[in-house]
């Protein structure tokens, strides 16, 4: 979404912005339950794996899975963009999935083999809630959001 470089990377700000924070409370209660230090230790856990997740979504999945979700959906006059939304999410959830399940590993278990035991964990475990979360919370959210910063006003 967006017209120019700058709207771009504010909408996939926004989308990285939401998507980790809402992954980063479901990995916490999974691994945690829910208590009182929740919201502290979201808050000082959230901001590095946002870092890391930005990265990796600008300079490695977001520059794979567009292609990949062209080749799948061909845009043209006919096609519907919920389709070519629908592809490109599916897309970046498997990607961001994939890499951020290895970060939460690193993160449990350092750099041991023990990291590597729980990858598969991680990924079925995060992909089972990030492909929700995107397509049925955030992704319409940030989309409405967005809409609303950056449509032309009318007078």
């Amino acid at each position: 979404m967006g017209q120019t470089k700058f709207q771009k990377f504010i909408f996939t700000l926004m989308m990285c912005f939401g998507m980790v924070l809402g992954m980063t409370v479901y990995n916490m209660i999974l691994n945690e339950g829910v208590h009182s230090d929740l919201l502290t230790n979201l808050l000082k856990e959230f901001w590095l794996g946002f870092a890391v997740a930005l990265l990796i979504d600008v300079f490695i999945v977001g520059k794979l899975a567009k292609p990949i979700a062209f080749k799948t959906v061909k845009p043209n006059n006919e096609t519907k963009q919920i389709k070519i939304i629908l592809t490109i999410s599916c897309c970046m959830v498997v990607g961001m999935v994939l890499f951020m399940s290895m970060f939460g590993s690193i993160i449990a278990a350092g750099f041991t083999i023990d990291a590597l035991k729980l990858y598969p964990l991680c990924i079925i475990r995060n992909f089972v809630m990030a492909l929700p979360l995107n397509l049925l919370i955030v992704s319409p959210i940030v989309r409405f959001s967005f809409n609303k910063i950056f449509s032309p006003k009318l007078a």
